[in-house]
């Protein structure tokens, strides 16, 4: 997986777009509201970026996140989940979608419980460094943008990853035996 010279930055959660754009006034951030843009259109902007930070809200992981959260709450019939996780290694591997350095969460206790466990267990369980919670607001994402700590980067084997969500259970997500 391709590694940048700009830190990528994804905010997720209720008015995601909306923290993004009030980022956009920021001294070295590209700040970028995904809108229609697809992953392999943001990942070429970042890849082209000289800002320190690109900052979106568009999650390449979202066909996951919301297959696994259909999954455990039964809202979608057996599969999905399977199908998704095979079309995100796709654009992976082809680069046309590139995991973010940092996720910056918008009001998790907020979410529903499933949604939850994706953010804070699932993708923290995984590089725990790299989920960051935080108020939803331009202020509050504009402080953890100045406060990011170094971490363990995702798995390299996101093949073996993300094919093991389906046993991934919400409220066992991100803990260790």
């Amino acid at each position: 997986m391709r590694r940048l010279s700009s830190t990528v930055v994804v905010v997720a959660g209720q008015g995601a777009d909306k923290v993004v754009a009030g980022l956009g006034g920021l001294h070295n951030v590209r700040a970028v509201v995904a809108g229609e843009r697809d992953p392999a259109d943001l990942s070429a902007l970042a890849a082209h970026s000289s800002s320190t930070y690109v900052v979106h809200d568009g999650d390449p992981l979202a066909g996951v996140r919301d297959a696994w959260v259909d999954f455990f709450d039964r809202a979608a019939p057996p599969g999905g989940l399977e199908v998704a996780i095979e079309s995100a290694l796709a654009d992976l591997r082809a680069e046309r979608a590139l995991l973010p350095d940092y996720y910056v969460v918008l009001d998790p206790e907020e979410m529903p419980e499933t949604l939850r466990h994706w953010w804070l267990g699932v993708l923290a369980g995984a590089a725990p460094a790299r989920v960051v919670p935080a108020p939803a607001s331009t202020s509050a994402v504009r402080d953890v943008l100045s406060h990011l700590t170094a971490g363990r980067w995702w798995p390299s084997d996101l093949d073996g990853w993300l094919r093991a969500l389906p046993k991934v259970v919400p409220d066992q997500a991100g803990v260790r035996p």
